[in-house]
């Protein structure tokens, strides 16, 4: 799935992603580092992979992002 990139937080590695619809979606540490990824600028468009969130995680939850990266053509 395409995103762009809304948020970036260098030092905790966490940020946003705003889907097409203009959905934002947060992503952690784990999900930046997955995609190998050093730096990320607001405005770049980036591929996403996400999990549903499941019942573990509360009603409501949605999608989880598991990848960041920046998407190519």
């Amino acid at each position: 799935m395409q995103a762009t990139a809304y948020t970036y937080d260098p030092e905790s590695r966490s940020g946003q992603v705003l889907l097409d619809d203009g959905t934002p979606v947060p992503f952690d540490a784990a999900a930046f580092d997955a995609g190998g990824l050093r730096l990320l600028r607001p405005g770049q468009r980036v591929r996403i992979e996400t999990e549903d969130a499941g019942e573990a995680a509360g009603a409501g939850a949605g999608r989880r992002i598991t990848l960041v990266t920046l998407q190519t053509f």
